[in-house]
């Protein structure tokens, strides 16, 4: 068994912060995850929200960098899924696929997983037209139609990513305005290749060997209509990975853990950061924050209970 001040399960940009902050408050550091560093964010082409950076930044030079800047301060990462985090007297147990770690103290940063569509054809074409990942797929839809469905950030982000490949996106928001930060609003609504569509409804996801179209409702006339399309994205929300947790942490009904403003849990000596965490802004920058906050909180934790 492998002993460490602090085990940090995650590495999107919460997970890195707090790695960070961890190592340079002198704590041996240990980073698990189970895909590559950097979350969701990874395949992000251009974050315009980040301060510091006026022109944006891709998610994959952001997070590389601060997974470098981290290892340099002397916290270790390991690639290994985890899958329970047990209180064993006054340490924590990880344990993961391969191996059983002990720490003082425990910072949970599994971020989210983007939702399906809650209707027929989403989970049949995945990967045969329907995709999360504008920068990834975008490419294979050169000079066609697509839809987005989704009125978030992330939705109108990987809209405004797609304009790059496609030929023109149709825009189905089952509201009748955008939740979506007004910056990217504008983007949208001034860009010629984009028609939004709100109070569209999408019913079910049309194809036979991949997606061909979709079939859609209008929420104010209660119309039906079918749309040609060449895939489509989903961006609906998401769904915090807290699954591994069910058995330690009382949960909230969406699966987001409870914190208090320092990040703890109900569980001494164990934090939440990031999108999982209930009431979270779930933005890259308050994700950043609260890393750091929970690595100080820990910090000042094993002073005071690990007095040597």
């Amino acid at each position: 068994m492998a002993d460490h001040d602090v085990i940090i399960v995650g590495s999107g940009l919460a997970g890195l912060t707090a790695g960070l902050f961890a190592a340079r408050y002198g704590l041996s550091t240990l980073v698990l995850e189970a895909n590559i560093p950097g979350g969701d964010l990874i395949s992000i082409e251009k974050i315009e929200d980040f301060p510091g950076f006026p022109d944006g930044i891709p998610g994959y030079e952001l997070c590389p960098n601060l997974q470098r800047q981290v290892a340099d301060q002397g916290a270790e990462f390991q690639r290994t899924e985890v899958l329970s985090v047990e209180a064993e007297d006054r340490f924590w147990s990880v344990v993961t696929s391969e191996e059983r770690y002990r720490a003082k103290a425990v910072i949970v940063a599994t971020g989210s997983t983007l939702k399906e569509l809650d209707v027929p054809g989403a989970v049949k074409f995945q990967r045969k037209g329907v995709s999360h990942c504008a920068s990834c797929d975008g490419p294979l839809y050169n000079g066609q139609v697509v839809g987005v469905v989704g009125g978030g950030d992330s939705a109108l982000q990987e809209a405004l990513t797609l304009t790059n490949f496609t030929e023109r996106i149709i825009l189905f928001h089952h509201a009748a305005a955008f939740s979506a930060q007004h910056a990217y609003q504008k983007g949208i609504l001034g860009h010629s290749k984009i028609e939004v569509r709100y109070q569209n409804v999408v019913e079910e996801i049309l194809g036979d060997d991949g997606v061909t179209g979709v079939r859609i409702r209008d929420a104010a006339t209660a119309e039906k209509a079918q749309i040609d399309l060449g895939g489509v994205f989903v961006y609906v929300g998401l769904k915090p990975n807290t699954a591994f947790l069910k058995n330690t942490l009382h949960l909230s009904d969406t699966g987001h853990i409870p914190t208090d403003v320092w990040m703890r849990t109900e569980r001494p000596g164990l934090y939440a950061v990031g999108d999982i965490r209930q009431d979270s802004p779930a933005q890259a920058i308050t994700s950043a924050g609260e890393g750091a906050t929970a690595a100080i909180a820990a910090y000042r934790y094993i002073k005071e209970i690990f007095r040597e």
